[in-house]
């Protein structure tokens, strides 16, 4: 078993054709934009935005003591540590950028053809979570979204796999900056003044405002090197 698991990891896959990764873009930015879809995918972005304040607080020897998520698509990540520092700030500000970020280790990794090792990657990181989760909503989410990875990951066959990895890397790179937008919307009509940006403001005494344009910056830094990766044939023919 662990055997056939680890050949499945290791094999690479023929990159998909032009057309059908602009159609895994579409699949994507459809899941963002419908506006009936987006409250329930965004769950997938708060699973990722509160699973980079957890890794960013073990890296940063900060004590993590557990993930809660919320049915608004709210989340909070709770950690024990010096209060100041370093380390707190980059916990803070590892949240909205780790949609982002992960995005674009999934599009290296697509461009290399590892889309089962993707797809793997992100089960074992699901797996980790779920070990911090301290509620029921985020038990349950957690749950499906890993239920529905290995799913994919064990059954289905390889062009599948392949078109929900490279779905499920847009999807990450074209939501981020949606909710940074969100969240620069929220703190103009002052209805998010607990947010990360303005917790970051606290420490650094940077205005949250420049940090709400750092995450803007890494999460559309992110897309175009993450289409770069995915799209270098389009690419090429704009540049031509």
């Amino acid at each position: 078993m662990l055997a056939e698991i680890w050949d499945r990891i290791l094999t690479t896959q023929p990159l998909p054709s032009t057309g059908a990764v602009l159609a895994t873009a579409a699949v994507a930015l459809a899941l963002i934009m419908v506006p009936g879809l987006w409250p329930l995918t965004r769950h997938a972005v708060t699973v990722a935005h509160e699973g980079g304040h957890a890794i960013a607080a073990v890296l940063t020897g900060r004590r993590l003591t557990g993930i809660r998520l919320h049915s608004d698509t709210s989340g909070l990540t709770v950690s024990r540590g010096r209060p100041r520092g370093p380390g707190m700030v980059l916990t803070l500000l590892a949240g909205y950028t780790a949609p982002a970020l992960i995005g674009l280790g999934a599009a290296a990794m697509l461009s290399r053809g590892l889309a089962v090792a993707l797809l793997w990657a992100v089960l074992l990181l699901l797996a980790l979570l779920l070990l911090q989760i301290r509620n029921l909503f985020g038990l349950w989410v957690v749950l499906v979204c890993g239920v529905g990875v290995f799913a994919v990951t064990w059954w289905a066959e390889p062009r599948l796999q392949s078109a929900v990895a490279y779905a499920l890397t847009f999807f990450l790179l074209l939501a981020a900056p949606r909710t940074v937008l969100e969240l620069a919307v929220s703190r103009r009509r002052g209805r998010a003044r607990g947010s990360d940006a303005d917790q970051l403001a606290g420490l650094t005494r940077v205005p949250g405002a420049l940090w709400v344009l750092v995450f803007a910056v890494v999460t559309l830094g992110s897309l175009a090197l993450g289409v770069a990766w995915l799209l270098p044939e389009v690419l090429d023919r704009v540049g031509a």
